[in-house]
């Protein structure tokens, strides 16, 4: 393997870590003592994850079942995230992005002088918040050309410390036609499977819809021959509602079992909000949802579909943090 970790420091406070495929932005507040302490430390655990993933690579691109085992500690907590959806096709690949996130971000936690922080692993996110404490995250429309379209507010009393984007527009594969969706939950790892598999769900039957051999563009993906989503048509609303809907149910399955906190679906400027306060969804709005849509319990979601603004979201690195 012939990548080299590297380590850069960003504007406010920020620093850029990436190793390979790895692709880190993070941030910490508190005492400057307890905040170098913890960089230093998860900077060296930062330089071992990639290799430690790459050792296990066969059997993390193995479909999840009963059997499956796997060694290491960020390998063991994708497998752990992934489990809860083992009766559908899925690999602990679903999990790595939010896996290694929750890793670096468990070294901020430990430090008691640390307030906050983030870890931004690509779009899928680890959070630390100690009482009292708040983040504000921002979802984007492009990567590349980014408009802040949404933002939610999370706060230490939720039961939060994840969140993850997915969808068939994002540098990962998705199985099914959401634009993004984006998932709170308990941590990076829980946020990051549950958001691939919620997307996964949100799809119709559509002559038009292209779909492909994952490996057929990638060969060595982990979905093999399994069909992914290349480009999704302008759809009439009822086909719109229809994927969403199908996206809803089972996202609702997992929010009554505890498994996410909410979670927000979007699909040509239409959208579900599932929200853990009720498990109730709002409805589909054509043309983008209402500003200050309830975005699962004590979290604004504010959307901003204004003039010029986009009603697409794009999925995985498609959220930025603010203080």
């Amino acid at each position: 393997m012939s990548w080299q970790a590297t380590r850069q420091v960003l504007d406010a406070g920020r620093e850029h870590w990436q190793f390979g495929p790895i692709d880190l932005v993070l941030r910490a507040w508190g005492d400057a003592v307890s905040v170098e302490r913890a960089q230093v430390a998860a900077w060296s655990r930062f330089q071992a994850i990639l290799p430690e993933l790459v050792g296990e690579l066969a059997h993390l691109r193995s479909p999840v079942d009963r059997n499956l085992r796997v060694n290491g500690a960020v390998a063991q907590r994708m497998l752990a995230a992934c489990r809860p959806f083992a009766s559908d096709f899925i690999t602990p690949m679903a999990a790595v992005a939010g896996s290694v996130a929750d890793e670096i971000c468990a070294f901020y936690v430990r430090e008691p002088g640390v307030r906050r922080a983030y870890v931004n692993n690509g779009g899928d996110i680890a959070l630390h918040l100690r009482d009292g404490e708040t983040l504000s995250v921002g979802v984007i429309n492009h990567p590349q050309r980014p408009q802040q379209v949404a933002d939610v507010t999370i706060s230490s009393d939720m039961p939060v410390r994840g969140v993850a984007t997915s969808g068939w527009r994002g540098r990962s594969f998705s199985l099914g036609i959401a634009d993004s969706v984006t998932v709170l939950a308990a941590s990076g790892a829980a946020a990051d499977a549950a958001a691939t598999m919620i997307a996964n769900a949100v799809n119709i039957e559509h002559p038009a819809i292209r779909r492909a051999p994952a490996n057929t563009i990638k060969d060595d993906s982990d979905l093999c021959a399994r069909l992914v989503t290349v480009d999704v048509p302008p759809l009439r609303a009822a086909e719109v509602r229809a994927a969403l809907g199908a996206g809803a149910s089972f996202a609702r399955d997992w929010l009554a079992s505890g498994q996410i906190h909410s979670a927000m679906l979007l699909l040509q400027g239409d959208h579900l909000a599932i929200a853990a306060q009720s498990g109730a969804q709002s409805g589909a709005q054509s043309g983008g949802a209402q500003s200050g849509a309830q975005f699962g319990a004590q979290s604004c979601l504010n959307r901003r579909f204004g003039r010029g603004v986009p009603d697409r979201l794009l999925p995985d690195q498609s959220i930025r943090l603010a203080s």
